[in-house]
């Protein structure tokens, strides 16, 4: 029996028959999609965050200059925002605004995940003095970006805080008359606008250092743009 067209079938397959060959093939392709470490919400309040910190700043320093707490100390108009008092104020409590929302939905929303217990606790003494000692002899590791170090976790602990003053003691500013208890928690009017002016200074200083600290590690950034 001439068996030339079984032959012929057996060695060209049908479509069908040559899709189950694929999985074998494309078995050791690995298509597994890396886990993302920071989620989209995180990465938005991040930067919406950064955006409302930089013209609360500079448009406070504005604020500032008509007014100066210290008077030796002026800042150049080249890094201020707003030209004049009135354009200032109005930068300043716009950004007011958002940095209160921004700020408000960040914690809520790390709250209600999980995400301060897992990212920034435990934290103890210890561990913070042996990060501190490595990161100044150049030896804290960052090859784990999904897991903070002591430092980091104390840094941006401070930084939740420090925002927090910063707000209650511009509202004591603000909404002098209206809120006067919080205006003598503060130690008064022009006591409260030291603490501000302190509490933004930490917050100028925890900025300066995160770029730094961005750029000696960059992975970090893409980390935060698109979350793997």
């Amino acid at each position: 029996m001439d068996t030339g067209p079984c032959r012929e079938l057996q060695a060209h397959p049908s479509p069908d028959e040559a899709s189950l060959t694929q999985p074998s093939i494309q078995a050791g392709v690995s298509t597994t999609t890396p886990a993302t470490i920071q989620p989209g919400w995180v990465r938005v309040t991040h930067w919406l965050n950064a955006l409302a910190v930089v013209i609360m700043v500079t448009s406070g320093w504005q604020v500032y200059n008509a007014s100066p707490i210290f008077p030796p100390l002026v800042f150049p108009a080249s890094i201020t925002l707003g030209g004049w008092l009135g354009g200032a104020l109005l930068w300043h409590f716009a950004a007011m605004w958002l940095l209160v929302a921004n700020f408000l939905a960040y914690v809520v929303l790390n709250i209600a995940s999980g995400r301060f217990r897992r990212k920034l606790f435990p934290l103890s003494l210890k561990s913070l003095i042996d990060d501190v000692r490595a990161a100044l002899t150049g030896k804290l590791g960052h090859d784990d970006l999904s897991h903070y170090n002591a430092v980091q976790k104390a840094a941006y602990l401070a930084v939740i805080l420090d925002l927090v003053i910063v707000i209650l003691s511009g509202l004591a500013i603000w909404k002098s008359v209206q809120f006067p208890w919080l205006r003598e928690v503060m130690g008064g009017y022009d006591n409260a606008r030291k603490v501000h002016f302190f509490a933004m200074s930490f917050l100028v200083a925890f900025f300066v250092v995160h770029v730094v600290m961005v750029a000696l590690v960059p992975r970090s950034l893409l980390l935060m743009i698109r979350g793997r």
